[in-house]
């Protein structure tokens, strides 16, 4: 481990980003991936609504309230290709997720991450996301030629801690 990074929950990796100028590269940066606690996945496993913000295109914060789920390691959404949020992130996948449990404004997540989109599974995925939220077997808001993806957001800061 590093000095400083040695706290548990957390995984230390380094990226180092170079200009196409090799007289003047960017320094390495480092990030650390963070790793939810079980009290995390216990709030995100909830039906509570979450707040996902994006970067829009001209650089200003995109934020939507969305349904909010996790596979234990990443913060798990669902959207349709072509919404301002697929698009936002398909473009720039650096997002930031706040989640307040409705019962106790004091219980929170607030995470900033890195997005990637998956098909596989994201039908299943938004009908039990249905289940979860609305007590419906399968989503109801379906759109006709409508493809749903899977966005999962590998936590990279957790804020408020």
């Amino acid at each position: 481990m590093v000095d400083g990074f040695d706290s548990p929950g957390a995984k230390l990796c380094i990226f180092c980003w170079f200009m196409n100028n090799y007289s003047n590269p960017i320094p390495a940066r480092i990030l650390i991936m963070i790793e939810l606690t079980q009290e995390d996945i216990a709030l995100l496993k909830e039906p509570q609504l979450a707040h996902l913000a994006t970067i829009d295109s001209d650089g200003s914060p995109h934020v939507t309230p969305v349904w909010v789920d996790t596979d234990g390691n990443n913060i798990v959404i669902n959207t349709a290709k072509g919404r301002v949020k697929y698009r936002n992130i398909e473009r720039d996948p650096r997002v930031s997720v706040s989640v307040v449990d409705k019962a106790n404004d004091y219980r929170t997540l607030w995470i900033k991450g890195t997005a990637k989109f998956e098909t596989e599974g994201a039908d299943d995925h938004i009908n039990a996301m249905a289940k979860k939220y609305l007590d419906q077997d399968t989503y109801p808001f379906r759109k006709p030629g409508e493809v749903r993806v899977k966005v999962l957001i590998e936590p990279t800061a957790k804020l408020g801690v």
